[in-house]
């Protein structure tokens, strides 16, 4: 049973007291980013700056040779070769052990095969895994990772489907609600390697990009979401979402090889999900059955219900409890310890608090006595 929280490493580089800090959280261990996309984020404790703008993409550690097809640019936030180890020596001078946050397939300002819509609108923040460019560019990750010797775990963020329905650069899409079912439309792709993938699942793929345009064309006629099924022909339904599996999959498997390459099957490595196989956000839809064995998920529970908890047991991939911390991001701080023993319960083998970094005094606190909650229910 583990209790951890993310990190940036701007949150702990230049501050001598933000180590402390994160340690008095009583947390297991630190999830620290370390290939990271482009984010403005507050810093309400540190020592010598209060906003930080990371512009883009970026790797947060040195690369060396094992990246050799693409390399993010270097951020401009601080002056570190090496901002990642930095953060992770703090953290391990005050006991707190370091995990890797890669994210994989939500990228900015990249030069890379991207998700491509029925409409053929480029989504310039999302990597299609179809790519066999974007499939090495992911185990270059995994790679460069699993050469650290300063962490002991990592977490995968985005590592499959990416699409329409996650924010992007000041948002202006909401001016039609749509579906969750109308939302896995708009993130179904259609680049030429996607066309591939369908064409040899036995799909049409014309019809289908034309089934999918017409069926959202209703919907933007429309004044609400309507009720009828995103792809009303099941079968298609589910050799589409069969496809999606299988390309996402293979994502998945090579990159877990890869870091089985050079860790031991004791290393953990989990993947931010959502039971919901559709879903194309962060926490990326997936069949958790079908992930690589000896892996397990972190699962988004910010709304501090155990639906997904509940849906995502029953194998023997390790299930953990994403809980949202911040306040000022919709916490709900009263309830935050009472959600944890919540997801104990449920049957979570773990929680993991967003985000140590940007949180309030007030926020620590609540984030210190939910793993205190966690820790009692399992005594």
């Amino acid at each position: 049973m583990t209790a951890a929280t993310y990190v940036y490493p701007w949150d702990v580089v230049g501050d001598d007291a933000a180590a402390e800090t994160i340690a008095g959280l009583g947390v297991d261990h630190a999830v620290v980013a370390a290939f990271y996309h482009a984010t403005r984020a507050l810093t309400p404790r540190h020592a010598w700056h209060r906003v930080v703008v990371a512009e883009h993409s970026a790797s947060y550690l040195p690369v060396g040779d094992a990246w050799e097809q693409v390399l993010p640019a270097a951020q401009t936030w601080v002056d570190a070769d090496d901002a990642f180890g930095r953060t992770a020596a703090a953290l391990a001078a005050a006991g707190v052990p370091t995990h890797a946050w890669v994210v994989v397939d939500h990228v900015d300002d990249f030069d890379a095969p991207h998700v491509v819509n029925a409409y053929g609108d480029v989504y310039t923040w999302a990597l299609c895994p179809s790519h066999e460019a974007n499939l090495e560019y992911a185990v270059g990750l995994a790679a460069v990772i699993a050469a650290r010797p300063d962490i002991s775990g990592v977490e995968f963020e985005a590592a499959g489907w990416y699409g329409f329905d996650h924010l992007h650069e000041h948002d202006k899409v909401a001016g039609i609600p749509l579906s969750d079912e109308e939302l896995y439309l708009m993130s179904l792709c259609f680049c030429d390697a996607c066309r591939d993938e369908y064409q040899a699942s036995g799909i049409h793929v014309g019809q289908l990009r034309e089934t999918v345009i017409a069926r959202l064309d209703a919907r933007f006629a429309a004044s609400a979401p309507l009720p009828d099924p995103a792809l009303a022909d099941a079968d298609l339904a589910g050799v589409v979402l069969g496809t999606r599996t299988r390309v996402a999959n293979r994502l998945r498997g090579a990159m877990v090889r890869e870091v089985r390459t050079q860790r031991d099957p004791d290393f953990p490595i989990l993947f931010h999900a959502n039971p919901d196989p559709r879903r194309s956000t962060a926490f990326t839809g997936l069949d958790v059955g079908t992930l690589p064995k000896d892996t397990g998920v972190v699962l988004n529970c910010w709304n501090g219900s155990t639906e997904s908890v509940n849906r995502a047991l029953g194998h023997d991939a390790p299930v953990n409890a994403g809980l949202l911390g911040v306040r000022g991001m919709g916490s709900d701080s009263e309830g935050l310890a009472a959600q944890a023993s919540a997801m104990r319960e449920a049957g979570a083998s773990g929680i993991r608090l967003y985000h140590a970094g940007i949180a309030s005094n007030a926020d620590l606190e609540a984030m210190r006595r939910a793993v205190e909650a966690f820790r009692g229910a399992v005594r």
